[in-house]
């Protein structure tokens, strides 16, 4: 078989993937920072359960409804100009998230840094497949961008910690303060502009579609945690699947669609996406059912509670690191089902947490399920965007971000609304009677509430509270080992034709650099 010649990358590429890892840091740590952060901001802010659920997955939600808008904008303006708008109002909305003085301003600044975040993620991956055309040097630097992802998410809980520790609760929000500003002045010297050669019209009929098919679903899941199955819920995902149905049906009909659903032919693409969407639910509910049980049930603080995460954050940064290399000599399949595998059983040992005394075998668990995350969030984007032509690597890496922000978001609608179903159900009985009304409702609404109501209930009471918030993840974590053991046995399946990973021949990939941009230093 014939090779074909690409430029190999050299000293100013390698340092602008080291500029491209910034954002990509900065994301993970959103995701996880936020989970320590909860008490302290539920102690300040006072939100309903509900409004807890929004403010962290408010963020995930924007990200995902916006990703494939801001990846097509990209190649029309400019994939270094996105990312440099994009870092520029992160940082701003970032610093109005942490001066929050309600609920609902941080649930807003939450969506706007979702919106700010959908601009960061498809130019930081299709930038590096512009950058790095030499196939070997291309699946080192998508393994060192998931790494950078996963030590983001590992920093989260410890940097956040340690804030906590000295700082209010809105102090998390400013790290990505100088992330941006060191982004805005590097990127112009390091990374090159690219624009797509034939953009095509943009299409804001199927951007409405897109956000019209992804909100009425989660205003759906949102109004089933609070009032479960009503006309209002079942409406709101009747008109989701409807104009999801739409848009899919416009994007196969346009030149230059938001999504190329032709790619969605290709198993492997299919396959990957699944994986990664399905996997993700479960870590993103029991991210947050953990860190509310190492908190509020076993009562560490933030900074202790930070440093327990550090070794299941750790395992997963290795194996982000060492499931590519492990792909190299085992097919990917089976990488992914065996890590999987070993998810289940973390899954399992959360499942059998109690109410005091389990930190050890929650730190255990906790560092099984990481395990599998660091993976497939390696192994499934490598796979996504390989399976791809090269000139659709960007609708690629849009889709690839896509699953797994909505997979994040969704396991902390999904298993935490499950959790918070258990905990209510088990502690409507329990509030004696004569309880202010106000104190009931925080304590019958969810841990949170019931620990900053303590003082005006019974001694003792704490206790049921803490015992029924740890049925109700004991609950939530069966439910994800179910899913997860199942979806272990399908990667096996659906992915068994996809060999080892590291061919040895080269492939360009990418759009063609826009010539009067192509030289920008």
């Amino acid at each position: 078989m014939s090779t074909t010649t690409v430029g190999r990358a050299g000293a100013r590429e390698w340092g602008g993937l080291a500029v491209l890892s910034l954002p990509t840091v900065l994301l993970g740590l959103d995701v996880t920072v936020l989970y320590l952060t909860l008490p302290s901001l539920a102690e300040d802010l006072r939100p309903s359960g509900t409004q807890e659920l929004w403010i962290m997955d408010a963020y995930g939600f924007l990200i995902a409804g916006f990703l494939l808008t801001m990846g097509t904008l990209g190649d029309r303006i400019g994939r270094r100009r996105l990312l440099m708008i994009g870092a520029a109002a992160f940082g701003i909305v970032s610093v109005l998230a942490a001066y929050s003085t309600s609920a609902d301003m941080l649930i807003a600044a939450r969506a706007a840094l979702g919106i700010a975040g959908a601009t960061l993620m498809p130019s930081t991956l299709a930038l590096i497949s512009n950058m790095f055309a030499d196939q070997r040097q291309r699946s080192l630097a998508i393994g060192v961008w998931a790494t950078s992802f996963a030590l983001g998410m590992a920093l989260g809980p410890v940097v956040g910690g340690a804030m906590l520790n000295y700082f209010w609760w809105g102090s998390v929000f400013l790290l990505a303060v100088p992330v941006a500003i060191v982004l805005l002045v590097a990127a112009p010297v390091l990374i090159p502009e690219y624009r797509a050669s034939q953009t095509g019209r943009f299409d804001l009929l199927s951007v409405m579609l897109s956000l019209i098919a992804i909100l009425p679903v989660v205003y759906a899941v949102k109004r089933f945690a609070k009032d479960g199955f009503d006309v209002p819920m079942i409406a709101a995902a009747l008109i989701g699947v409807v104009f999801a149905v739409l848009f899919v049906r416009r994007q196969g009909k346009l030149e230059s669609p938001l999504l190329d659903v032709r790619l969605f032919a290709d198993r492997t693409f299919s396959a990957a996406l699944s994986v990664l969407l399905i996997g993700l639910v479960g870590v993103g509910g029991s991210m947050l059912l953990i860190t509310q049980q190492l908190q509020f049930v076993e009562g560490l603080p933030p900074v202790e509670a930070g440093l327990w995460m550090g070794p299941p954050a750790l395992l997963m940064f290795l194996a982000a690191i060492g499931s590519p290399l492990v792909a190299r000599r085992v097919p990917p399949g089976l990488v992914v089902a065996g890590t999987l595998a070993l998810s289940t059983v973390g899954y399992v040992l959360l499942a059998l947490v109690g109410s005091s005394g389990g930190i050890t075998l929650m730190v255990i668990g906790f560092g099984l399920v990481y395990l599998g995350l660091g993976a497939i969030a390696a192994l499934g984007t490598d796979l996504v965007v390989g399976a791809a032509p090269a000139e659709k690597a960007g609708s690629a890496s849009a889709m690839s971000e896509t699953v797994q922000e909505l997979g994040l978001a969704l396991g902390v609608a999904i298993l935490g609304s499950l959790a918070t179903a258990v905990y209510r159900n088990q502690i409507d009985d329990e509030i004696p009677a004569g309880t202010p009304s106000e104190a009931a409702d925080a304590a019958g609404d969810s841990l949170a509430g019931a620990v900053s109501s303590a003082q005006q209930m019974p001694a003792g009471w704490l206790d049921l509270a803490k015992e029924a918030a740890t049925s109700g993840m004991n609950t939530a974590m069966v439910v994800a080992a179910a899913c997860t053991v199942v979806l272990s046995f399908l990667s096996a399946v659906v992915l068994r034709h996809v060999g080892v990973i590291g061919g040895d021949e080269p492939e360009a990939g990418g759009d063609v650099p826009s010539e009067p941009e192509k030289s920008n230093v």
